[in-house]
């Protein structure tokens, strides 16, 4: 029998962290308001666990069908910004995800679009979450980075983009 000597074009594989950022993004796009269309995905020893994207409260109308809900908010340092309160973050819908079917996901990695703001970050310290890969970095996630680091969520930011808003 005579061996092959056909070469084969090696296959370009991701890495864990880009395999589980591109999943983050396809779920982004089931997402029901344009301020993002972020989503997130909730990793454990390498298994998707669970999965969310920006959206309304089931049964309630979404931004992308009735327009959004701003909000003004005035920070401490004086900064003012104004954010959409219609929909759940992906990252907070994401873990409502998993305890809706009993899903543990203490010890997990969460990979999302972009940094998490300061309120999905207290549920993630919460929920047990012990790293977060973000493909970008968001504008106002200071507070995000200083209660993960005080609560050991190792935080990695892919790239040096930052998210941010035409109304801010």
């Amino acid at each position: 029998m005579k061996k092959s000597t056909k070469k084969f074009a090696k296959h370009q594989r991701p890495t864990w962290d880009e395999y589980f950022l591109q999943m983050a993004e396809l779920v982004g796009s089931r997402g029901t308001c344009d301020r993002g269309y972020a989503g997130t995905v909730i990793v454990k020893n390498k298994r998707l666990l669970a999965a969310g994207y920006v959206g309304s409260p089931v049964g309630l109308p979404h931004c992308d069908d009735v327009g959004h809900e701003m909000h003004t908010v005035t920070n401490e340092e004086g900064l003012v910004s104004r954010h959409c309160i219609r929909t759940a973050h992906s990252e907070t819908n994401a873990i409502a995800n998993a305890a809706r079917f009993g899903i543990a996901i203490d010890g997990g990695t969460m990979y999302s679009k972009m940094v998490a703001c300061y309120a999905c970050a207290k549920v993630i310290v919460n929920a047990g979450i012990k790293r977060f890969v973000a493909s970008q970095d968001y504008h106002v996630s200071a507070k995000t980075k200083e209660i993960f680091k005080k609560a050991g969520v190792k935080l990695d930011i892919i790239n040096k983009k930052v998210e941010s808003y035409k109304d801010q």
